[in-house]
């Protein structure tokens, strides 16, 4: 990313997330930091990570998800070219098969 957008406060607010240790308290601090609409929008661009590394085309995405091809696009830039994000969640969530609980372990 040609911005440095890092700073202190960025540096807090990744320090807040990881303070969270379930996915109760994610939910609760979502819903006060960010607009439902902002969620949402973060959780589909995750989707559409995992459906493109799981070899899905793009007309198979959008339908899934109702992502436009130009969300699709800059993901699959983001998961192809970006800082490695997505690979790194997408690996750790794998192991989780959905459950809930514990933010990063799937315990409650």
């Amino acid at each position: 990313m040609a911005v440095n957008w890092k700073d202190s406060l960025t540096d807090k607010l990744c320090d807040a997330f990881l303070q969270l240790k379930t996915s109760d308290e994610m939910y609760a601090f979502l819903e006060d930091v960010a607009t439902i609409g902002e969620v949402k929008a973060l959780a589909q661009r995750l989707e559409v990570a995992r459906l493109l590394s799981e070899g899905k085309t793009y007309p198979q995405i959008a339908q899934h998800t109702g992502a436009s091809t130009a969300t699709i696009s800059r993901v699959k830039k983001f998961l192809d070219y970006g800082a490695g994000g997505y690979k790194i969640v997408l690996e750790r969530v794998k192991g989780l098969g959905g459950a809930k609980g514990a933010v990063g372990t799937g315990a409650a």
